[in-house]
């Protein structure tokens, strides 16, 4: 017996007044949608923003809504399609709601096509301040976050530092309050990466994970020093390597993990589990099954023991 035809799902998260439904009218508006093809269109939240009864006809959307995050089931998702019988949809999730309810919440022949976040810049450090986690939970899924009435005087890099440290395959643009789209926003870094030892400071640790990641090429063959803990996984095989790594937090106190690289050291039996040690090592890369990206190793020349720093924990901002 055949299964239903997959269902493309374009997903707009983020909070309340962040742009969500004007990034939709503007799409709409550029013609995407009209194609004749049947959309249906969830609102989970309603914001000032609205989008007029000629634009939804235009483009054949039909519109159902959400009031409430706890009829957030399947079977209201099976009633919308029954009704709407759509080539596609569209949700624009309310960010005060669990996202991964949402999710577990479609069809299984829902499948998500595109995960786009817009945000206001205006606003969106007090949401860290005050709702990290659910702030950062926005980004989770996200393959394009935009940041919207960005403009010079907001710090781009570490917003861009807090979508990569949640998600680092989403892209990241920032549109000004004039309408232009930039993605081009330079990190000032805090350690010379130009050195002849690239000294990472023990509060610049996140910021060096990052952009390592991100800009892999700067780094290649080059030198660094940082402190990390010795970690011994049982899953690696391999005696000359092992794991250098920190706890680092991404939203909160309940969501630190583990985050660092594999190390190739020809004692690493010396660097006991759990230690703290400082590392001197040159950068290589290696192809990351997983992602099918190359990811950075460390080549140690030389491992100490040392004392932890003063905060265990590093940050991304």
């Amino acid at each position: 017996m055949f299964g239903k035809r997959p269902l493309p799902v374009y997903l707009f998260t983020g909070f309340l007044d962040g742009g969500k439904t004007s990034f939709i009218r503007q799409t709409m508006d550029e013609g995407q949608f009209k194609d004749g093809a049947t959309t249906l269109f969830v609102i989970c939240e309603e914001g000032e923003e609205s989008i007029d009864i000629i634009r939804l006809n235009d483009s054949k959307f039909v519109v159902r809504t959400i009031e409430d995050e706890d009829d957030v089931k399947r079977e209201l998702f099976d009633t919308f399609e029954k009704e709407v019988r759509p080539q596609r949809i569209i949700v624009e999730a309310n960010g005060m709601w669990d996202i991964n309810e949402l999710l577990e919440a479609m069809p299984d022949h829902w499948q998500l096509a595109e995960v786009i976040t817009p945000v206001d810049s205006t606003t969106f450090e007090m949401y860290l301040s005050n709702m990290k986690m659910m702030m950062t939970n926005q980004f989770l899924y996200s393959d394009l976050v935009v940041f919207n009435r960005c403009d010079g005087s907001y710090d781009r890099a570490m917003f861009k530092r807090m979508v990569r440290a949640v998600n680092r395959r989403a892209q990241v643009l920032y549109e000004t309050p004039e309408g232009e789209v930039e993605d081009n926003v330079p990190e000032e870094l805090p350690y010379d990466i130009d050195a002849p030892v690239i000294e990472v400071g023990d509060e610049d640790y996140g910021i060096f994970y990052i952009d390592i990641f991100e800009n892999l090429a700067n780094y290649i063959g080059k030198t660094v020093s940082f402190k990390a803990k010795a970690m011994h996984p049982k899953d690696v095989k391999k005696d000359n390597i092992f794991v250098v790594a920190r706890p680092a937090m991404t939203c909160c106190a309940e969501d630190i993990a583990m985050v660092g690289f594999p190390c190739e050291y020809k004692d690493q039996e010396k660097a006991a589990e759990g230690s703290w040690i400082k590392v001197e090592a040159t950068v290589q890369a290696v192809m990351n099954r997983q992602t099918n990206e190359p990811s950075p190793v460390m080549v140690a020349k030389t491992i100490e023991e040392t004392k932890a720093p003063e905060d265990e924990v590093a940050y991304f901002w």
